[in-house]
């Protein structure tokens, strides 16, 4: 999915694309889901249905830049096969998007890349659901992105995991590797917490 960012006379513009069988989840019902997006990030956000192509944009001149990024990170991320309810994390500033080319990695070869997501996502989607408990995460694996959305530390854990996976690293491994990354990361938020906490 390719972002184009212009700016020009104080004017920022956002251009993506987003696959077709995804424009629908991004539009939804009505129009819900897109007036939605476009209210909390305070965009405008135009759609051309027969190319896919989307252009974002800042609804006054005062909206912040940040607020077109975090549209565009939404819409990415529905393109990558999130729903809009996972999705709409990325609004809420603490959370950040990954997204890993698979076909960069392991090659365009269809039982590869089918392999490879058979790895990552594991029978009734077990693997995935352990990155993600792990790791405090939402993982998707959509055609040959996965793409994954959290803070900015579990994202990149959940990154390392997949990539791992990908590499043909074993799956106890990468469990083994996981658990002790989450704990070390469970006491660093806590200590945080409570540093945070004791200023005040």
């Amino acid at each position: 999915m390719g972002e184009l960012v212009k700016a020009s006379q104080g004017l920022t513009r956002i251009y993506l694309s987003v696959r077709p069988e995804r424009l629908g989840v991004l539009i939804g019902e009505g129009g819900r889901c897109l007036r939605e997006l476009e209210n909390r990030t305070q965009t405008l956000i135009a759609i051309d249905s027969v190319n896919g192509n989307v252009v974002i944009e800042a609804a006054t001149p005062g909206t912040p830049v940040d607020m077109l990024l975090r549209a565009s990170d939404f819409i990415k991320a529905v393109n990558a096969g999130f729903s809009p309810e996972r999705a709409g994390r990325l609004l809420e500033g603490d959370s950040i998007l990954i997204l890993i080319d698979l076909k960069s990695s392991v090659g365009d070869t269809l039982n590869r890349l089918h392999r490879v997501k058979s790895r990552i996502i594991g029978e009734d989607g077990k693997v995935r659901t352990n990155i993600e408990q792990l790791t405090g995460t939402y993982v998707s694996v959509y055609d040959d992105i996965v793409g994954i959305i959290g803070d900015y530390e579990g994202a990149y854990l959940a990154r390392e995991a997949i990539e791992m996976l990908v590499q043909g690293r074993e799956h106890s491994t990468v469990y083994r590797f996981l658990t002790r990354k989450a704990r070390e990361l469970k006491r660093k938020r806590i200590t945080e917490y409570w540093r945070k906490d004791l200023k005040y």
